[in-house]
């Protein structure tokens, strides 16, 4: 009991900002023509943020599956960058380890990137735990966005945005909680150089192949250092 509270308390800044953020896509998803089924099975078993609220327009589109793959690509490149400062952390998790991969969103990563665990809990327990807190708050979100869009009108212009202003504070809060801002300066500067050598259609993906491979060679060589 010790290790689920302590890991409750940890997951509750993302309470709020998950349940508002899952009711915008539950009523886009219901605007779109989904209902509430379609949007409780794709936070649960999707559970990618930016991506589902990306994935409403491709449904709604009648996207091909190569254009819905790329898309998911670019739009989830980020991950890469995760996994590679979260290795050390889940290689040992056991029964843990697949649902502590799918549930390593942004918010959820801020959280556990640190690698701090409170005194007395169960390391892999706590992490697992956070993650799901945080999975259950979007899909609570979510399903009430649905259920609200059925029954009352709503405007959905300018919704999208509130993923890019969750990124923005995710953003924010690791800067100021941690010491070591070269990947966050990395990203920035990465993301400059290629906006300004490939335009602002072209410059996702060498953006993130340009991170990913600045982050791992630094990875390489601190390694290399101990």
């Amino acid at each position: 009991m010790r290790t689920v509270s302590q890991a409750f308390y940890k997951s509750v800044p993302v309470l709020a900002g998950y349940v508002v953020l899952g009711t915008g896509f539950g009523i886009l998803m219901q605007n779109a023509g989904y209902g509430v089924l379609w949007t409780a099975a794709m936070s649960i078993f999707i559970f990618a943020g930016s991506m589902q609220y990306v994935g409403v327009g491709l449904l709604a589109g009648g996207a091909s599956v190569i254009t819905t793959v790329i898309t998911t690509i670019m739009v989830n490149a980020r991950h890469l960058f995760y996994s590679i400062s979260m290795v050390d952390q889940y290689k040992n998790t056991g029964k843990y380890k697949p649902y502590l991969i799918f549930a390593l969103t942004d918010e959820t990563y801020s959280l556990l990137c640190g690698g701090d665990v409170p005194e007395g809990a169960d390391p892999d327990l706590y992490r697992f735990l956070v993650s799901l807190f945080n999975q259950c708050y979007w899909v609570t979100g979510s399903i009430l966005g649905s259920l609200l869009g059925a029954v009352l009108p709503f405007s959905t212009t300018g919704i999208e945005f509130s993923m890019t202003a969750l990124f923005i504070a995710a953003f924010t809060e690791q800067w100021l909680t941690t010491k070591d801002h070269i990947p966050a300066l990395t990203g920035l500067l990465s993301t400059l150089v290629c906006l300004v050598l490939f335009g602002r259609e072209n410059f996702l993906i060498p953006a993130m192949l340009l991170i990913t491979l600045v982050l791992t060679l630094l990875r390489s060589r601190e390694e290399g250092a101990v």
